[in-house]
């Protein structure tokens, strides 16, 4: 790749990574529970939440979702190192040939589970839920960053298939396989917290749900086709086209 195709890369990857974020915390398999995890690890209860919530309550809310966010994210960039090693690992065993294969089989997968989040192909595997269980007998930070930990373990049904993205993306450009996973993290919180304190706004979303998935899934085809096919380059030109053309324009 050349160093502006690389660039562009890296851009597509951290939009992508981004929008998987906030797509696994928006999809059908986590948002109806949210106010349930945050009963769970506030120990205060759905109704009290949908209420009128104090200064203090707020805070509250917002602290725990903090630690709750800080397990997901050991567990979620643990996995990206990991991904990272492993993209390394093969490029080296391969003499260096293996960007462009993992990057191919990246776009197949992303195609496939693109399909699959937007709900035109049934998986029934993925279907199933592996969730961890963990039993919270108090209300602790250190128990809430416990059952953030369990929670991003388990797998469930949305959030494996578009993280599973993201660590094939991350294993086909090792350099950066780390950030992209940084990045799916911050797109997965932003949205976690925006909720947590502006929670009445969960039944509104719940109920666009199918159409959030169905658009992100479109995304997720259309990013998995560019890999595959090695149209990077001319995705790179039409950006370069566009940012050049809207420069030109305020210039002009």
């Amino acid at each position: 790749m050349g160093g502006i195709e690389t660039e562009t890369f890296m851009l597509l990857g951290v939009l992508l990574a981004l929008g998987a974020g906030a797509l696994s915390f928006l999809s059908p398999c986590v948002l109806p529970i949210f106010p349930a995890y945050l009963s769970y690890i506030t120990g205060i209860s759905v109704k009290e939440l949908q209420g009128t919530r104090s200064t203090k309550i707020r805070g509250r809310l917002l602290t725990h979702s903090f630690f709750f966010l800080l397990g997901v994210s050991l567990v979620f960039i643990s996995l990206g190192i990991g991904a990272s090693f492993l993209g390394q690992f093969i490029q080296k065993l391969l003499f260096g040939d293996a960007g462009l294969l993992i990057q191919r089989i990246a776009g197949i997968f992303i195609i496939v589970m693109g399909l699959f989040v937007a709900g035109w192909l049934n998986i029934t595997f993925l279907m199933k839920e592996k969730r961890m269980q963990y039993k919270k007998s108090n209300v602790s930070y250190l128990g809430t960053f416990f059952v953030g930990t369990g929670f991003a373990a388990g797998w469930t049904p949305c959030i494996g298939p578009i993280f599973g993205s993201i660590l094939l993306l991350a294993a086909s450009n090792p350099s950066q396989g780390i950030f992209y996973t940084i990045m799916y993290v911050i797109g997965f919180a932003i949205p976690f917290l925006l909720l947590t304190f502006f929670l009445g706004s969960t039944k509104w979303i719940v109920r666009k749900s199918n159409v959030i998935m169905k658009v992100g899934g479109i995304l997720m085809i259309g990013m998995g086709i560019v890999l595959f096919s090695g149209q990077l380059s001319r995705v790179t030109e039409f950006l370069l086209d566009l940012v050049e053309g809207t420069w030109l324009s305020k210039l002009g």
